[in-house]
């Protein structure tokens, strides 16, 4: 949950208590906006989309509260997105744009310490009351306080607090200046106060109210519970929001379900059978092997890949450097050296994927070759501090090249842990003190142990005793909550403008401070540093210099063994939905579902 997006298309300046003020529709990081103050409806969308069907999903795991903004529990899976709605809304077609939605018109002060937004006087909640700037206030003094989950506290820090100015205006305060900070503000989940002073919000909330449907602006409202195994979105006859220009032509089903399955091996054979709709498929193995003949040749469900623009950020066996045996970066470079992605792409994913080489892959952001002079001025104060190869060498993982190939580079390996006090007896890796090298790598799906099979054999061969295990997909989320772990799998998402979730990931404040994103417990005065500079950047230009920068400095870590990537969402269906003739650009499988319908013409019914 990034924001993300662009400068603002200047409309008309006014004066706000004194202050000059940019008023606009919509607001981007790079000055321009593709719609203009009258647009009907984004590209990506068929505006004339018929209303009506059934869409099922499917999700993993199960859920045991309603409220997707705290900690503790697990909310249904689409409840952000169905139910809840933010003050503005995110363009598919734009790298950084908003447009208002909850509210109507945004100002941002020149001095860019502040913005004033008026709320769109249409805006209801589901139970018919309208949308107050005591909602939007209440919903911005929750969402960072310790009711809600750690993101939140940290995505929002650096804004101070909200001034009411009138029955339809609200002024948020900047503690300093953002450039990105206004684009953040528009992403605030719009909370009835009234429903939450009722029922309560996290921890004060009553075990009886704990499965209460939310009230809230969204197109859906919560029909149907089967606590922790199903949940039925029905279509708001009432929507506010129907002919909105950001909603026209989108959440078209009259009822969305939601059933849970345990295991993804499960749910593949219960999606073939028909017992849900649409399927993403991020298991290569499903993709090649599990899904072909029957019914996908006959066209009776259909394969497909939907190319997009997204930052994939990074994925990767992750190390805990709160655990005594991965404080060392030696030790975690030798661990990404007895890794062989060239044999597991062709072997075990049919060569569908491409090797991860940053941690803001497939985008403008990742760091090629050797740093900048740009890049050299933010790095070179710490020279002392960093690892010689953030000057000198470009980010390459390891590569198997030849039969000789992983041997040679788990001599390597070997010498790093030897350097590290790692040393074989009696066939066991040992420190010092006789300390078997010893850990655990922990699954929440199966799926992986196929992969990381071969890689635990590689690790054995330098003398390591290492095990992995598939657990509950509940507890596996308390566990990497409380940072319970030596080694999981892992994915950074980034969007096209990182900004304060950056901190969330890796600064040091978020290193032990449990729900955080900082997995790895990375507590670096060099890396707070990059963090900040992301978040201040002044300029696009900026941004990207302390992003390459940040990458150069977090690839030498070690922190993780790199994976791979996939610039294509590969999913899979029931022919009986119909699309619209544009893909977005930057989406996530469910924001594209928003834009069909049921039915399999243009105009279907």
């Amino acid at each position: 949950m990034n924001a993300f997006c662009r400068l603002l298309v200047l409309i008309l300046a006014v004066l706000l208590s004194g202050e000059n003020a940019l008023a606009a529709h919509g607001i981007s990081l790079s000055g321009t906006l593709k719609y203009p103050p009258d647009f009907s409806h984004v590209d990506y969308v068929n505006p004339d989309a018929p209303k009506g069907g059934r869409l099922v999903l499917h999700s993993l795991g199960s859920f045991d509260q309603m409220n997707p903004f705290i900690l503790k529990g697990s909310a249904p899976f689409g409840i952000d997105s169905f139910v809840f709605e933010t003050l503005a809304e995110s363009s598919l077609d734009e790298p950084f744009a908003q447009y208002g939605l909850i509210v109507k018109d945004i100002d941002k002060a020149a001095d860019n310490l502040s913005v004033v937004f008026t709320l769109n006087e249409k805006a209801r909640f589901s139970d018919g009351s309208p949308v107050t700037v005591e909602d939007v206030a209440f919903s911005l003094e929750t969402l960072k306080s310790d009711k809600v989950h750690p993101f939140y506290s940290y995505y929002y820090k650096d804004i101070a607090g909200a001034e009411i100015i009138d029955k339809q205006k609200i002024r948020f305060n900047f503690a300093r200046d953002n450039r990105e900070l206004y684009m953040i503000a528009t992403q605030i989940p719009v909370l009835s106060k009234k429903f939450y002073s009722t029922y309560g919000f996290g921890e004060e909330t009553k075990t009886e109210n704990v499965l209460r449907p939310p009230v809230a602006s969204g197109p859906y409202v919560i029909a149907a519970v089967n606590p922790g195994k199903s949940i039925t979105y029905r279509r708001n006859p009432e929507y506010w929001g129907s002919r909105h220009p950001m909603r026209k032509g989108m959440f078209n089903y009259d009822e969305i379900v939601i059933k849970y399955y345990k295991d993804p091996v499960v749910a593949l054979e219960a999606f073939k059978a028909g017992e849900f709709d649409f399927m993403m498929v991020n298991i290569a193995k499903q993709w090649a092997r599990d899904m072909e003949g029957g019914k996908f040749a006959s066209g009776a469900i259909v394969k497909k890949v939907f190319p997009h623009s997204n930052n994939a950020g990074m994925q990767g066996f992750l190390m805990n450097t709160r655990r005594p045996l991965f404080a060392d970066r030696r030790v975690r470079e030798a661990m990404g050296l007895a890794f062989d992605f060239e044999w597991t792409n062709a072997s075990l994913f049919f060569n569908q994927y491409t090797r991860s080489n940053s941690f803001f892959s497939n985008s403008y952001l990742a760091a090629t070759g050797l740093p900048s002079e740009d890049e050299l001025a933010l790095l070179d104060r710490f020279r002392g501090e960093l690892p010689p190869e953030v000057f000198t060498t470009s980010l390459q993982a390891p590569v198997v090249e030849g039969q000789t190939g992983l041997r040679d580079n788990l001599r390597k390996a070997k010498r790093l842990l030897t350097e590290a006090g790692w040393t074989i007896r009696d066939g066991k890796l040992v420190n010092a003190e006789g300390r078997v090298f010893s850990f655990e790598i922990l699954l929440s799906s199966a799926t992986f142990e196929r992969v990381m099979a071969p890689y635990v054999k590689n690790l054995e061969k330098l003398g390591m005793q290492v095990r992995y295990r598939t657990i509950d997909p509940a507890l596996y989320e308390e566990r990497m909550q409380k940072f319970d772990f030596d080694m999981v799998v892992h994915v950074y998402g980034q969007s096209q403008s990182p900004g304060n979730e950056q901190r969330n990931f890796w600064h040091s404040e978020s290193a032990n401070r449990n729900g955080s994103s900082n997995y790895a417990g990375i507590a670096s005065p060099v890396v707070d540093f990059l963090v900040d500079r992301i978040i201040y950047a002044a300029s696009q230009e900026e941004l990207i210099t302390a992003c390459k920068a940040l990458d150069r400095v977090l690839w030498y870590g070690y922190y993780l063994v790199p994976n791979w990537y996939l610039d294509g969402h590969r999913l899979s269906y029931y022919p009986k939905f119909g699309q619209p003739d544009n893909l977005p650009l930057y989406y996530n499988y469910l924001q594209l579902l928003t834009t069909w319908w049921a039915g399999t013409g243009k105009n279907a019914k």
